[in-house]
Parts: structure tokens; sequence; C-alpha cells
């Protein structure tokens, strides 16, 4: 009640000096919306982007936004693209590592791990991955380098008709520059980290080298650029054992006492060890004007390897020799270490995207847009050892996870017609197909490195896709009002499912099918704008939006040494009903707003891992669950200001208050259950959430800047019983600080230097966010 009390505080008094905002208004009011250049004299190059040009100020004709310029992004130590919008608006980004190829995207309601609720694109290509959910479902965000994006474009909601439900979180939209002329660039960075938990204890650093080449020749854009990373992680797993009663243990010292996630004790005894991340992206954007009319052809190709082959054991016994696996005892406390647990484990992933996108005027009213993408995984290929490689019972096997025939495409067309009937209203439709396809086989491996086949373990797969058609009508009524009415008509499907249930005595690795199915939804768009006065800004935002379920919850089921993975074909579409109330007050040089949202989301998935004890065949297993309702409402304050107290002085910031509720689980639980869901949190959806970036430019070569994150404790389960904090598996709270500063020694090369979580603070976000991370870094543009 005190936080919110303060916030309420917050509120009242920022609406006496600013009012806040959640779409934009009408032309007429677009020269306020421009954010003005700072007091100083100092020109700024223009940047032109493939896409459409804003600035920090804008916000969207029916969603609430945020807009990161160039300019915007000076204060955050950027290693990978995730972290540009990082300090955004209730976002989080659960990037656990530098080169992590699982930085999950939460917006407002929709958690980390409710990927398919949120889109993703760069220059019109699809980066989001509608193949699976939880932390395989990340954003592809490494088929962009972040050197390479000249801006950034959040839509909070669903509240255009031009995406689909997908959208219910929001949309962030990455547009990268146009070479302009020859140009060449080059970074250089390095990056360290002392980490410290339970049994380890090291120093890890690593580097990144960006590459760019952009050249004009008339009509003739050419963009070729490569990126390559290295990086040692944190261990990202500990492991644990509750008490147990053995016979035949041995005895062994090292183990170590705290707890698990349910406040219980759990005596941990290894980790996974270090983990190898390395990420080559090689890019090619070829584009070409054609009299009114663009293109652009856009070719990403990413390498990955992520090697975990150091497995840390605690215990050693009388002979002072480490022990891998088996039964053991200290202090008459018994634990049991299954063999698979300490194994190594390797990564390689090689992936495909092209995209086209071509616009251009049909006539002096009409404009048309195509988008057209193919992702393809070529190699995607996990192999994992049955014991730890120290282990003396290790005799070379393993387990193999391979993805076959996986990808998606995308088709859309959209045209936008201005002056229909009235000299104020625009007219934007058009249509877009999705195709999905996944196919997952887990085998037996007679050499773990290797991957050859021993027989199959388990299979699954099958496809879905969605065929939509959309129209949006937005009428400048007057200079004061502004209407948006829209609508988006889907048709879903799911077809070819199949999993493994394998029978003993037929000869064959038999599967079973899973019946087709087919979902049509209609969803409305609403959005009302009013201009009360020349510098503030009311809308009102409603939207409804379905969200179907994708190939992994319908169809994946899986076990390897690490997870197991159970499918729930039966799910319905997630159906949501959003609103969003924006206030906004600009001033000369940026702007304050107020976002009021309440979500209701009937049948929302929800993705539950459970991490179970040590002699468990796994150490987690995950499920997908059917919640009836979930209703969330929160509170957005957000001050972008450029000059503040001295024209010097640039602030980003952002509070938001979030209560996330389970408000109906009576299909699941039937009447008068002795336990319910009802009234619990929404996993993984803290209270309070905020975000600073302040930036001082001490003279036209030197910035200096300083970044703040905040979040409280939240539960990782639905049942709300994880409550122990900064253990193994827990949903911590967080407050993080980061200092940047950079100098430009000459035009052309540019030295800075930066400290993530400069506290070393201690926390979870089930496995370890990094400690006390170092970053240098040298550029250079010819």
């Amino acid at each position: 009640m005190r936080k919110l009390n303060c916030l309420t505080a917050i509120i009242v008094t920022s609406v006496g000096i600013a009012s806040l905002g959640v779409a934009t208004v009408v032309q007429a009011h677009e020269a306020v919306l421009k954010k003005a250049k700072r007091a100083k004299n100092t020109e700024v190059e223009e940047v032109k982007v493939w896409g459409e040009a804003r600035d920090s100020a804008s916000s969207g004709y029916t969603n609430p936004t945020s807009v990161l310029t160039q300019e915007d992004m000076v204060s955050i130590n950027a290693t990978t693209t995730e972290d540009l919008v990082k300090y955004e608006p209730s976002i989080v980004i659960r990037k656990r590592y530098i080169g992590d190829s699982n930085g999950t995207l939460g917006l407002r309601g929709s958690n980390m791990f409710a990927t398919p609720r949120s889109m993703v694109f760069a220059d019109g290509v699809p980066l989001h991955y509608f193949l699976q959910t939880r932390w395989s479902g990340a954003p592809r965000w490494t088929m962009v380098s972040a050197s390479e994006i000249a801006q950034v474009e959040i839509l909070y909601g669903p509240f255009s008709a031009e995406y689909s439900g997908n959208s219910m979180g929001g949309v962030i939209l990455i547009e990268t520059a146009i070479p302009q002329e020859r140009q060449v660039h080059v970074d250089l960075d390095y990056f360290a980290q002392d980490f410290s938990a339970y049994g380890f204890s090291d120093r890890l650093d690593g580097y990144k080298t960006f590459v760019a080449y952009g050249e004009t020749f008339g009509d003739f854009s050419l963009y070729l650029s490569y990126n390559h990373l290295e990086n040692e992680s944190q261990p990202q797993s500990y492991y644990f054992d509750s008490q147990r009663t053995l016979n035949n243990a041995v005895p062994v010292t090292g183990l170590i006492t705290d707890s698990d996630v349910y406040g219980k004790p759990a005596y941990y005894f290894g980790d996974t060890g270090i983990e190898q991340a390395v990420t080559d992206n090689f890019k090619i954007k070829l584009g070409y004007d054609f009299g009114e009319w663009s293109s652009l052809l856009n070719i990403a190709y990413e390498d990955r390897n992520t090697l975990r082959d150091t497995p840390n054991t605690y215990l050693t016994n009388s002979a002072g020799t480490k022990v891998w696996s088996g039964n053991f005892i200290q202090d008459d406390i018994a634990i049991t270490v299954p063999t698979s647990r300490l194994g190594a484990s390797e990564l390689d992933r090689r992936s495909l995207s092209t995209g086209l996108r071509i616009k251009g005027e049909l006539s002096a009213r009409a404009r048309f847009e195509a988008n057209m993408s193919d992702f393809r995984i070529l190699e995607d290929n996990n192999r994992a050892s049955s014991h730890a490689l120290q282990d003396p019972l290790f005799k070379s096997r393993g387990l193999t996870t391979n993805y076959e025939d996986t990808g998606w495409q995308t088709l859309e067309g959209k045209f936008t017609f201005s002056d229909v009937g009235l000299s104020s209203l625009e007219l934007i439709t058009g249509a877009r197909y999705e195709a999905y396809e996944l196919n997952l086989d887990t085998y037996n491996s007679a050499a773990w490195n290797k991957g050859d086949f021993a027989g199959y373990t388990g299979r699954s797969g099958g496809k879905t896709n969605i065929s939509a058609a959309f129209v949006q009508a937005n009428w400048d009524i007057n200079e004061r009002w502004d209407l948006a009415l829209g609508g988006r008509y889907e048709r879903w499907q799911s077809e070819g499912g199949y999993f493994s249930k394998d029978v003993a005595v037929t000869p064959e690795y038999d599967l079973v099918d899973v019946a087709d199915a087919s979902s049509n939804q209609f969803s409305p768009k609403f959005s009302l704008g009013y201009v009360p006065a020349n510098t503030w800004l009311v809308r009102y935002s409603l939207a409804k939006a379905y969200r179907f379920p994708i190939v992994e919850e319908l169809f994946a089921q899986s076990q390897s040494y690490s997870s197991a993975v159970e499918a729930r074909p039966d799910l319905k579409p997630e159906n949501g009903l959003h609103h969003n109330l924006m206030l906004e007050k600009q001033f000369d040089a940026g702007y304050a707003r107020i976002n009021i949202f309440t979500e209701t989301i009937k049948d929302a998935i929800e993705s539950q891992t459970t991490i179970l004890p040590s002699g468990s065949p796994v150490p987690s297993v995950t499920t997908f669950s059917a919640v009836d309702e979930v209703e969330t409402d929160g509170v957005e304050f957000i001050l972008n200001r450029y000059g503040v107290l001295v024209p010097q002085l640039d602030i980003r910031f952002n509070i938001a208050y979030t209560k996330s509720i389970i408000t109906d689980n009576s299909t699941a639980e039937g009447p008068n259950p002795a336990t319910t869901l009802e009234g619990n949190e929404y996993p993984r959806m803290p209270r309070w959430r905020g975000n600073l970036m302040a930036t001082y430019h001490a003279s036209d070569r030197w910035d200096l800047s300083a970044n703040l994150q905040y979040a409280d404790k939240s539960f990782g389960r639905l049942q709300n019983d994880d409550t122990a904090k900064n253990v193994m598996g827990a949903q911590d709270g967080y407050t993080r600080v980061g200092v940047k500063t950079t100098y430009d020694v000459s035009e052309q090369i540019e030295l800075g230097f930066g400290i993530d979580n400069l506290t070393d603070e201690e926390s979870y976000v089930a496995h370890p966010w990094p400690g006390r991370s170092m970053y240098l870094s040298l550029s250079y543009d010819m």
C-alpha cells in the first residue's frame, strides 16, 4: 500500500507538470510531437532508415508506443540487439549472459515465458520465434546486430488491426540505416565479469568483433556485415538434492547446505560449469529504388556453437578424489547424484533468414507495401553425454536432440489509401499468411560428441498456419479529435501433428497422429484521441485479440537428460480483451505520459516448469496449462526529457505497477476444490518495475551516462509456493546500477567504457543473472 500511495503521489504531481500518453494524435498536432534540438548548437547527422523514420517523442495512432533513436541509445552498454530495449517501460529481457541464445522477451501482462504474445520485426522481417515457447521461443535477436540499428519502436498491446493476436504484449519494430555513401564501420568490444555462487568462483570474459561495409551505386544500395562474438558465461544451473535414506552411501565432503525455491533444505553438489558461446553472423542487404518505389532484400545467416563440458562437482571422497555420480553422505545427510546430472552438452545451430520488402506509391493517394520472409533451421543439433566426461563410469554414450524440416514462411500485402471520401480519412487494408512447421527427434548416441543415431527415444512435431485479413480506418475528425476503427479476421489451422508412443512388440518406432484442428476469430479495434490543449493528448484504446496455440504447445513431447516436455493438443486460443487510457504532456524537448491499462485473458496458456530433486529421471519437467482467466491491471509513468535542469543532461525514466491475478481456474479444478489457484499472482510478473537512463554531454566529444533497473520479486509457479529468495530457481527482485562513458578521439574513432550491475548484486531469474560486468569498446568509422 505504501508503494501504491507513492505511485499515486507521483502521478498526481506529474499531471500538474505533464501528462502522459499512449497514442499519438492528429496530423495537425504533429509539430508538437517533434523533439526539439538541445539548446547547444550541435549538428545532428540525419540517419535514414529502411522503414518509417520516427523520433523519440512519437507515439502510435492506436497503440501506446516508445521510440528510441541512436541518440537515445548512447547510455546503454549494448553488446547484442536485445540490450537496446531492456530499459523501456514494462519490458523484461531474460538475457542470462552475453551471447545467450535464450534471451526471452516479456511485455506488460505477458511474462518472459509467454514468448508467443510478443512480436519482433527488423526491416519488416520477423525475428520472433513462434515455433516454441519459454526459453526456446526467444526471438532470434542475433539476426540483426546492435551496431546496425538506427531506430527501435515499441508498440504496446494489440490495438492495431495490422498485427495478429501475437501482439497481446506488444510489437518491437527495428529499423536499420540506409547507406548514403561509402561507409566502413568497425566495433571491437571486450567484456568480463567476476562471478561467485555456491561452489563456483571465477573470472569470465569474452569479446565481439563487428565489421560493416555500405555503398551506394546510383539507385542501388549495398550493405554487408560480419559479427563474431565469443563469451564465457557463469554456470546456468546449480544442482541439489533433498535428504534421503540410503544404504552403502560413500562418505564425502564439499556438500553445500542452502534451500530450494520452496524454502526447504537443499544440498548442493555441483553446477554446469562455464558455458562457452560462439556466434558468427553474416548479413547482406540489397536496396533498389525505382521511381516512387523501393525494395530491400535482406539475407542473414547465423552459425552458433554453445559448449558446456567443464561441469563442477563440489564433492570429494576420503581419498581426496572428485566424485561425479552415485549415493553419497556427509554429516548424516545422504543424497543421490544421477549419472547424467553433471554431463556435458554441445549445441550446433545454423539458421538462414531471407526477407523481401517492396513499397511505393500507386497514386497520389494510394500506397502499397509487401513483405515476404522465409526462416529455415539448417541445423539445430544438441548433444548431451550420459555422464560427466570425468566420471570413470562414462562410456562415451549420450543423447541427441535434433530438429528436421523446421522453419516458417510469411507473406503480407498492405494498401494505404488517404483522403478516402474525406480529406482526413485514411484507410489501411491488407492480408497476411503465416505457415510454421516443427519436427523434433531425440535419439541415443553411441558417441555423444558425434551425435550418431542409436535408436529413437522420442519424436514429435506438426504444422500450423494462419490466414488473416485486416482493415483499419484512421479519421482525423478535426484538430481536436481523431478516431480509429479496425478489425482483423483470422483463420488458424493445425495439421500433421504427431508424437511418439512406442510399442515394444512392434519392429518400428510407433507414432500417434494428432487430429487436425481449426479456429476462426474476428478481433475488433477501437481508438479515440482528443487534444484538450495545444500540448496535451488523451487517448482511449480498446481491442480484442486471439493468440492461437503454437506447434510446441500442441505437439512437442520430448525428454532429454536435462528436461522433459509434455504438450497439450486440446489447447484453445487465448482470448484477450485489452484497454488502454493515455494522458500525455509534450514539452519543447520531451514528454511525460501516463498509461492506465487492463487486460483480461481467457484460456491463458501457461508453461509450468517444475525443478525436481536430484533422484528424479530429469532435473525438470515442463507442462502446458490452460488457465480460465487472468486479469492484469497496470499503470505506467514515463518521463523522457532532453536538457533537464541543464542543456547537457538527458533522461529517460519509467516506472510501472502491474497486478496480474488468476481470477478463474474452475475448468481444471472443478467444484469445491481442496486448493485453488484463484487469487494467486500470475507467474513471473513483478508488481513493480522501473528504469532510468541519464546522459550528461560533457562536451561535443564526451558523454557520461548512468542507468538503473529495478524489479521486485515475483513467483515462478502458478501455485505461488516458490517463496525463497536468492537461490537457484527463484524469481528474484533486483536493483541493478550501470555506468558508461564514451569519448570521440577523432571523427573516426570512439572509445567506450562501461559497467553493468555495479554493486555486484546476486539474484536469480531461475538461473543466475550476471555479476558485475565490465565493458571496453572501440569504434571506427571511415
